[in-house]
């Protein structure tokens, strides 16, 4: 059954959003958000209506994030820097605690040393909660591809963490690697 633009924009708009929002931080997911929208709108009437819409949405949602990639890495690296997190800085979240704060930043380092494939498929199964076929027809990947992606970058990150889910190497010192690249 058909849906409209009105109705996919109503329905997609909040979690796609939150999505943009914890990536490339508030200002940014507003514009990358309202630009998602913009070209899905142009584009919807060459849309399959036999698909769902949400997997598209974010499809391309990722590749105009893709464009920020360089910014959400500084960011990365500037929260696992200073402990800082410049993206949800600006939330009212409740991220107060101290021990979870280290394990945010190092986190954060772990993040931003992934490949950035890698890295988009990570955070739309985590953050934007898509499924393994959703984030295949997002990103234009076969599902196989996505699945063994998801698993290689899971264990990457799960070899990086200890048991108390700090990395082994200081954030500064990943900082740094990731500087002279």
């Amino acid at each position: 059954m058909p849906v409209s633009f009105a109705d996919a924009f109503r329905a997609e708009f909040p979690s796609l959003h939150r999505y943009l929002r914890r990536r490339v931080g508030t200002a940014a997911a507003d514009d990358l958000a309202s630009e998602t929208f913009a070209i899905a709108f142009a584009r919807w009437d060459s849309f399959d209506q036999s698909r769902p819409p949400r997997p598209w949405l974010y499809g391309i949602a990722s590749n105009l994030a893709q464009h920020q990639w360089r910014s959400e890495r500084r960011k990365l690296l500037a929260y696992a820097r200073t402990g800082v997190d410049p993206v949800t800085s600006d939330l009212d979240d409740a991220l107060g605690r101290a021990d979870a704060d280290a394990q945010r930043r190092q986190l954060a380092a772990a993040l931003a040393a992934l490949r950035d494939e890698d890295r988009d498929i990570l955070l739309l199964h985590a953050w934007a909660e898509l499924s393994d076929a959703e984030i295949a027809a997002a990103l234009s990947l076969p599902v196989g591809t996505v699945k063994s992606r998801l698993h290689r970058t899971r264990a990457q990150l799960g070899n990086q963490l200890s048991p108390d889910g700090q990395l082994p190497v200081k954030a500064d010192a990943v900082a740094e690697r990731e500087a002279t690249r």
